[in-house]
């Protein structure tokens, strides 16, 4: 069954213009490979979108994410995005700012980003045939865990403590059926971490 596209946490959306930093740009273009391949869509059948893209802010200031229901779309612009500045994984809040709410897989982003200051990008795709030829395979979290949970942010701790997640910066999501996860030192690192398993499969 498909867990996808609706928020858990308690989100404190501030609505505002549409975001203006440069960043932004990188994520628009390494968003386009993964929309081509299939691996950031919509299901048509259940009228939800899935996949979603980040991108660390240099400093404090939070992450830029794509935004919730955006899978649909084949290109993004800046209104598309938000900006996390704040979150309480014990709380179950994630606070953001921007023209979009931050995608309901913000929590799983920004526990993997408290991971490691080296961690500056995160993708989050779907794919029936990744997730199926590498469960158990690559770095695997807990099938009962589903997705933007506290318990899905302590499974991406354990994995990096005690897997080699942190070297391949490549997850799947047991309990999120087709969801893969591939972290990276900036965007480009990330989306070929996930374009490279097509290869591989």
């Amino acid at each position: 069954m498909i867990d996808e596209g609706y928020i858990k946490f308690e989100s404190k959306w501030q609505r505002t213009e549409p975001l203006d930093f440069p960043d932004i740009d990188d994520l628009i273009k390494w968003r386009r490979p993964l929309y081509a391949a299939g691996l950031i869509g919509h299901y048509e059948d259940l009228g939800i979108g899935y996949g979603n893209i980040s991108l660390r802010m240099p400093g404090a200031a939070g992450f830029l994410i794509s935004g919730t229901q955006t899978g649909h779309l084949a290109d993004l612009d800046y209104k598309h995005f938000a900006l996390v500045t704040g979150f309480d994984i014990e709380q179950d809040t994630v606070s953001c700012v921007g023209a979009s709410e931050a995608s309901s897989e913000s929590m799983t982003h920004a526990a993997i980003y408290e991971l490691s200051h080296e961690i500056r990008a995160v993708v989050h795709v779907h794919s029936d045939e990744l997730w199926v030829g590498f469960k158990g395979v690559l770095p695997t979290t807990n099938e009962d865990v589903a997705y933007g949970t506290p318990q899905m942010a302590s499974e991406f701790y354990r994995l990096f403590s005690e897997t080699d997640f942190a070297t391949k910066g490549i997850a799947v999501m047991a309990g999120h059926e087709g969801g893969l996860v591939s972290v990276g030192s900036n965007m480009r690192e990330a989306t070929e971490r996930i374009l490279s398993l097509s290869d591989d499969c």
